[in-house]
């Protein structure tokens, strides 16, 4: 992370304007080289931009200067708001690459100097790589409240809370025999106050989970064969995304597809046929695969007989009504060939969903931040039921050690690796 990087932080060309950044130490240097001068601090200002090596124009643009540390790399900072064409931006990066001490950003190493000087937490990141990702509203909903330190305020709030209490403890132990203790009942208040944090904790530990609205509410479509579930499929993700027959067992494999459906994300799972036994070993490894479906679902569309379903929260559903003169079968009646109930499978299924997910203000927890808050709440639990001083302020120093991993205070190299990764190089 040493020396001074740039990187188009703008949309892939040819666009209307590209925004070039540059971040470190170098970054006055680099604008005043092809700029002449630096323009005052945070104020816009047009100029020509010329090659440092030859002296020949580059384009008229915008350009910004950025004094550090209160920037978002927490570095001095420097933005080029150039023409958006292919041979502009080329010949502007070619000009810094050119300099000294600069050199081209790798995958998510703005976010990830300004996550190593404080600008953001390892959750803001978190958020901004998921609100970077987002294509759904309630996706970009959440995310943008994660990213602007909803979650991390709520955290920060734990911390002090643990270091007060840790405060307590550690006048309790050093003065429980002294006449100068501030409260006699100093223990009882730590006790109550370690009680309303874990209220709070597992207050948080409702949210929704960030990995489900992230790649979809899992609907399991599951029944006997021949029971309707690809024709239902492909009604639902609006294509022929699984073969219908009408023979029996032509779904031999779970075929997954995604679709967003009232604006919310699904994944939708259509399985092999359920039956007592199966005709050969193909058959029942798709039948096995249809039973692990199963228990990861959040929501199972049953198309089979009522006193058979897998879970008691299963949607029981009629399928295949158009082919019944008289259907007086219990469950939701529909037919995906003429669409009659689809309207009423799709509102059940938007119900169900809101459950799962974030609503307008809210936030949803990642598996590392939920599993870390777990661990908070557990050691503050196992404080809260001590008698031992000695035993509390242990626990206590172990909440604060997970709160620090949940804030990415404690975090590994390998993990921090992989998650700027997955960001742009403009990120």
């Amino acid at each position: 992370m040493s020396g001074t990087i740039f990187a188009l932080s703008s949309g892939t060309p040819p666009a209307g304007i590209g925004i070039i950044r540059i971040s470190g130490p170098q970054a006055g240097m680099a604008l005043q080289a092809l700029a002449g001068a630096l323009p005052e601090a945070r104020r816009a200002r047009l100029a020509l931009l010329a090659d440092p090596r030859d002296g020949m124009p580059l384009d008229r643009a915008l350009i910004l200067w950025f004094p550090g540390p209160n920037t978002v790399t927490g570095e001095d900072l420097a933005e080029l708001h150039c023409h958006g064409g292919r041979a502009v931006i080329a010949a502007v990066e070619d000009a810094l690459a050119a300099l000294p001490g600069l050199r081209r950003a790798e995958a998510g190493e703005f976010t990830r100097r300004a996550f190593a000087n404080g600008r953001m937490d390892l959750n803001a990141v978190e958020g901004l790589s998921d609100l970077l990702a987002a294509e759904t509203q309630q996706q970009r909903r959440a995310a943008l409240m994660m990213a602007e330190g909803h979650f991390s305020r709520r955290v920060e709030r734990w911390r002090e809370t643990v270091l007060t209490l840790s405060a307590m403890t550690e006048a309790a132990l050093d003065f429980s025999d002294e006449d100068d203790v501030p409260d006699a009942g100093i223990e009882a208040r730590i006790r109550d106050d370690i009680v309303a944090l874990v209220r709070d904790v597992d207050a948080a530990l409702t949210a929704p989970s960030a990995e489900r609205l992230r790649d979809g509410i899992r609907v399991v479509l599951a029944g006997p064969p021949n029971a309707g579930k690809s024709t239902l499929l492909n009604h639902l993700v609006g294509r022929d995304a699984a073969i219908v027959s009408d023979v029996a067992g032509t779904t031999r494999d779970r075929i997954e597809v995604h679709a967003a459906i009232g604006g919310v994300a699904f994944l939708l799972t259509d399985t092999a046929g359920l039956r007592k036994a199966a005709d050969d070993a193909i058959e029942a490894i798709g039948m096995d695969r249809a039973r692990m479906a199963l228990e990861a679902a959040d929501i199972i569309l049953w198309l089979g007989d009522p006193a058979e379903m897998p879970r008691e929260d299963a949607l029981l559903i009629a399928a295949q009504s158009d082919r019944r003169e008289r259907d007086d079968r219990p469950g939701l009646r529909l037919s995906a060939k003429t669409g009659e109930g689809m309207d009423r499978l799709v509102a059940a299924l938007l119900e169900r969903a809101a459950r799962m997910l974030p609503g307008e203000g809210d936030y949803a927890l990642h598996q590392r931040q939920r599993h870390s808050a777990e661990l908070v709440k557990g050691h503050l639990r196992a404080a809260g039921t001590s008698d031992d001083l000695l035993i509390v302020a242990e626990e206590l120093r172990q909440a604060r050690n997970a709160i620090d991993a949940l804030t990415g205070q404690a975090s590994t190299e390998d993990m921090l690796d992989r998650l700027f990764a997955g960001f742009c190089i403009g990120k």
